[in-house]
């Protein structure tokens, strides 16, 4: 391994908003571990997802590029297997690049440049979630709905323990495993959670960390929506009476839980990093897909690009590298995909990319500050593109009236400023960029020529013999454990770490 090439660990969560942090600022979060992270690392106040849902922002995550430039629309898309990722570039470049837990792709690819990948996902890899927009009224059985957070409170198992369980236990193992039998490569590994990710159940033993009165109500509660607000609300069947007072602090309460079991998950493979020696040549990032309305202006989930949805925490941990500090700048997660390749000294990637690289911002000198982001997937007529530069962020569609908001003086996002004549101008300005930016006719065409396709493979598929892209992971029992393949003993040894001189 070259010392210049430092092993790289990304911890992923789901649904993850930053407020919901201590790290930025949140006085009841329990994040212990996640704060360790921030005090010694580069915090970045500002990081933002390229789409506020789970497949379209992996996407750019992976691959640096748009969602609407590789086809990433929503979270039935499928990610071409001739598109690199981080994990082909940092491969090429000598690394052992690992995947376990959620990554949510879709199609017959479900590595995607990942040498190993230790566990299944927990969504379907097929295109049964499939948006339509030729038929908007029409409400379609996987959507969003409000029984999260109606039903939101303590449990003694799910369907999402199930698998952070797995993929923590074969994190750590495949931590151990590199400790024993050391490989000449540095390693990429990535662990991806599905918690915090609704719905909102937890074990007692973390929701009694939390004394539910302390817990602050949504800040900015029922206002009146925008059009693309009021169809999210729609789609997912909330109404103004919908949810009570109580129920919207059990689900509050339920997430913070879930936050503080996401931190307990990180904190295990941290330790696992730490007593195999292997965390002083590690860069460890924190990251989410997207954020969680919590509730906020009558709001859940994500698919807006209000700050709840679309703000991701960004934490990169480094001490040997760079000092610990705070960024402003806002920045966004396709950046992620040149700044690993510049960490690994990795060669440039064959084609440009949306994403710049964050070292000057590691360093704490001036770097890049803005993010183009999209949303194209349900609750949707047509695209919706969000420019965050400096104070601003600007959201347009072709379907709907602009948005335009001075976060550094309205952070709570409560006043619109496009319908103002005195800022005419600079709507008319981030209208024109946004125009020179994204052809938004020529994508929406695009976009239900999509739908369709796949509608169709997805109805076609589902007739007579069924054939699963979902990926089966694989192990060779003849080499787990105890086999004769070797003598006792040296297997033993091989297995035990420390190791013991004879």
């Amino acid at each position: 391994m070259s010392s210049s090439q430092p092993n790289i660990l990304i911890l992923m969560a789901d649904q993850l908003t930053p407020s919901a942090l201590a790290a930025y600022g949140n006085p009841v979060s329990l994040t212990p571990h996640m704060d360790s992270l921030a005090e010694q690392g580069v915090v970045f106040d500002s990081a933002y997802c390229n789409s506020p849902l789970c497949a379209p922002s992996r996407y750019a995550f992976l691959t640096g590029q748009l969602p609407s430039t590789i086809g990433a629309f929503d979270n039935a898309s499928e990610l071409s297997a001739e598109i690199p990722t981080f994990a082909h570039h940092l491969r090429a470049a000598g690394y052992l690049t690992i995947l376990s837990g959620k990554m949510h792709f879709c199609g017959a690819d479900q590595q995607h440049g990942f040498e190993q990948r230790l566990t299944t996902d927990i969504y379907p890899a097929d295109f049964g979630w499939t948006p339509d927009w030729l038929h908007p009224q029409q409400r379609l059985d996987w959507y969003h709905n409000m029984s999260s957070v109606t039903q939101a409170g303590t449990c003694v198992r799910t369907n999402q323990l199930d698998f952070d369980e797995e993929v923590v236990f074969s994190t750590r193992q495949k931590l151990y495993d590199l400790a024993r039998q050391p490989e000449a490569r540095p390693f990429c590994l990535l662990a991806s959670l599905t918690h915090p990710h609704d719905p909102f159940a937890i074990p007692a033993a973390y929701w009694e960390r939390f004394d539910s009165a302390r817990i602050p109500p949504p800040k900015v509660p029922l206002c009146v929506p925008d059009p693309h607000s009021e169809r999210i609300r729609a789609m997912c069947q909330l109404e103004d009476d919908t949810l009570s007072p109580q129920q919207i602090q059990q689900a509050r309460h339920a997430y913070y839980a879930a936050v503080a079991y996401v931190d307990d998950q990180f904190g295990a493979i941290l330790q696992t990093l730490r007593e195999t020696g292997q965390d002083q040549n590690t860069v460890v990032i924190v990251v989410s897909d997207h954020g969680e309305m919590l509730g906020e202006r009558g709001l859940w989930y994500k698919m807006n690009f209000f700050e709840g949805a679309s703000r991701v925490p960004l934490i990169i941990h480094a001490p040997q590298r760079y000092q610990a500090h705070r960024v402003a700048a806002s920045v966004s997660l396709v950046d992620l995909l040149p700044t690993l390749l510049e960490m690994a000294q990795a060669p440039a990637p064959v084609e440009a990319l949306a994403g710049r690289s964050l070292q000057a911002h590691l360093r704490g000198d001036t770097g890049h500050d803005q993010v183009y982001a999209e949303y194209l997937a349900e609750g949707a007529l047509a695209p919706i593109v969000m420019i965050r530069r400096e104070r601003w962020k600007f959201i347009h569609s072709p379907a709907d009236p602009d948005q335009l908001y001075d976060l550094e003086r309205d952070p709570d996002e409560l006043h619109n400023l496009a319908p103002l004549a005195q800022y005419a101008a600079q709507r008319l300005e981030l209208r024109a960029e946004a125009a020179r930016h994204w052809d938004l006719p020529g994508l929406r065409q695009e976009i239900v020529r999509s739908q369709q396709r796949r509608q169709l493979i997805f109805r076609a598929q589902q007739q007579g013999q069924i054939t699963h892209w979902d990926y089966q992971p694989l192990q060779n029992a003849g080499y787990r454990y105890i086999r004769n393949h070797m003598k006792l003993d040296d297997l033993e040894a091989m297995a035990r770490f420390p190791r013991v001189t004879p």
